[in-house]
């Protein structure tokens, strides 16, 4: 499975991006598909995951401001992301995994993407 993400960029404080990321060749099915992040010097983290029906779950530090949408047909998983603060700033990695349940724990995750940088300047 292949995974590519795609959309980071340097934006600046209270900006927006979307970040997709997309399946080669096959749709997600009924794949989990989180997005994680990982800043300098830090442990990669949950940021947001989207079940096949829909079902969403954010990390607290995202939530009203991160949204997670997925694409059944198209095999892409976009993840909006608005009011960006400097402390967003990190590599956002998609993953996806064999089971339907969103996990919060990049171990549970089977497939990755290459990640995209996102920078948020002050």
């Amino acid at each position: 499975v292949q995974l590519q993400a795609s959309g980071g960029g340097l934006v600046q404080t209270g900006g927006s991006l979307r970040l997709s990321c997309a399946r080669a060749g096959r749709t997600f099915g009924t794949y989990a598909v989180g997005w994680f992040r990982q800043a300098p010097g830090k442990e990669r983290e949950f940021v947001a995951g989207v079940t096949f029906i829909g079902t969403t779950n954010y990390a607290d530090s995202v939530e009203g401001r991160f949204f997670i949408s997925r694409d059944n047909n198209r095999n892409t998983v976009w993840l909006q992301m608005n009011s960006l603060k400097p402390e967003d700033t990190g590599g956002y990695y998609c993953a996806a995994r064999t089971t339907a349940k969103i996990s919060v724990l990049e171990s549970d995750y089977d497939y990755w993407g290459q990640g995209t940088q996102v920078t948020v300047s002050s």
